[in-house]
């Protein structure tokens, strides 16, 4: 053990000796549920930075639609199916937007700008 790690073992040892530990808030109740439980642990620490970041397992599974429904317009050669999933797009940046505006966060899609102006343009 280095010089520090034993210095905070000491010390550590100490408070709990002299009783520093007693009458801490939450002293004999469990500990919270893991949100982060079913992640494999090399990537909870992603998870957690991003989740103190403002951003939701949910925010993340609506992103990766949108990103996969981006790839599907890019790669269709039919019309009818590129108009079924620019719906689908919408839908799903409306519903990611949401999710942030919950939280406050502002977003600044340019699909979402257009389909606001869109929608605007039938009501003015």
């Amino acid at each position: 053990m280095d010089k520090f790690g034993g210095l905070s073992e000491e010390r550590i040892r100490k408070a709990y000796e002299e009783g520093e530990f007693d009458n801490l808030p939450g002293a004999g109740k469990p500990l919270p549920k893991d949100t982060l439980e079913g992640i494999p642990d090399e990537l909870k620490m992603a998870y957690r930075i991003m989740k103190n970041a403002g951003y939701s397992p949910d925010e993340m599974d609506v992103k990766k639609e949108i990103m996969t429904i981006e790839d599907l317009i890019r790669k269709s050669e039919d019309e009818i199916e590129k108009n079924g999933l620019k719906k689908e797009l919408n839908a799903k940046i409306l519903q990611y937007n949401s999710l942030l505006s919950k939280k406050r966060i502002k977003t600044n899609s340019s699909v979402f700008k257009q389909y606001e102006s869109k929608i605007e343009k039938k009501f003015f």
